[in-house]
């Protein structure tokens, strides 16, 4: 697996709970559901977001010198065919077997797969979702990053290109740490750059710099380790933490990196459903502490 470059200063993020439903550590996806009233926002007041992005402003007003918080929008993508193909043979027999298959004599799943159908609708039903949620004054993300996978390409595109859900000319951020658990299962080989380029072209989808035309990462042989994700999760934290700075992320991703990103915040993971959206109030402390050899 490739190696991912190691930070230069510890830098240690955690989750703000008590704003939403999802932040409870006993909180049930199934319950909640993918996209639940208020993207689970617990306010449910008049004014609810506009009463939430004063709290975060406060936050932020009353924290010391490298501290910093933004709230991410985590969002899964859509349900893709590597998916079904998983319900249809199991967990077991997927890993063990199918995983490592192309498709089989109904259905194609690797590489790189596409969204189902039902994968298109609940990706345009999260567009629905944010559109309602706008009208109330929901905090718009100023900033998108995606995965270079297909299946969460296509479900930023459903559920952000339109004018009405972000502002024109808004961009997207693909960045190849947003990649889904990588190795083994050849849903997860992505498509040569020029292929994405030519199904999600500039200016909107733009590529990070030293994105490589060949998959570099994808080994057949070799699994990620969870704590290999986490370690990618941290380092796109670091990236966005240091470099970006807007108050409101959105990143369209995988289950997965979303767990990382869990992970390397001291979460627990939550098996958030395919076209749902996370919320995140996130705290970042970025006072540069150096490592110990």
């Amino acid at each position: 697996m490739q190696a991912i470059p190691r930070s230069v200063s510890s830098r240690k993020y955690s989750i703000v709970s008590g704003f939403f439903a999802q932040d409870h550590p006993d909180a049930d996806p199934s319950k909640i559901g993918a996209l639940p009233p208020r993207f689970g926002l617990l306010d449910d007041s008049p004014d609810y977001w506009a009463k939430f992005k004063a709290q975060i402003s406060q936050l932020q007003s009353d924290a010391p010198e490298g501290t910093h918080y933004k709230l991410f929008f985590l969002g899964r993508h859509g349900q893709g065919f590597h998916n079904v193909a998983e319900e249809k043979y199991g967990t077991e027999a997927w890993d063990e077997y199918w995983s490592k298959k192309y498709g089989d004599s109904e259905i194609t799943w690797g590489p790189d797969p596409l969204l189902t159908p039902l994968g298109i609708k609940q990706a345009e039903y999260a567009r629905l979702t944010w559109l309602k949620e706008i009208t109330c004054g929901v905090p718009v993300p100023e900033t998108c990053y995606a995965s270079p996978l297909h299946r969460a390409l296509s479900t930023w595109e459903a559920t952000f290109n339109d004018e009405k859900a972000l502002p024109q000319k808004s961009t997207v951020l693909i960045l190849e740490t947003l990649r889904e658990e990588c190795g083994v299962h050849t849903c997860d080989m992505r498509n040569p750059r020029s292929v994405i380029q030519r199904n999600f072209p500039p200016a909107i989808y733009q590529f990070e710099p030293g994105f490589t035309e060949e998959d570099l990462i994808w080994q057949s042989d070799e699994r990620e380790t969870k704590a290999h994700v986490m370690e990618r999760a941290h380092a796109v934290l670091n990236k966005i933490f240091e470099e970006d700075q807007s108050k409101y992320i959105s990143i369209t991703a995988h289950g997965g990196i979303i767990n990382g990103f869990l992970g390397a915040m001291g979460r627990a993971p939550y098996a958030l459903p395919t076209g749902g959206i996370l919320p995140l109030v996130v705290k970042g402390n970025l006072n540069h502490v150096p490592l110990l050899n």
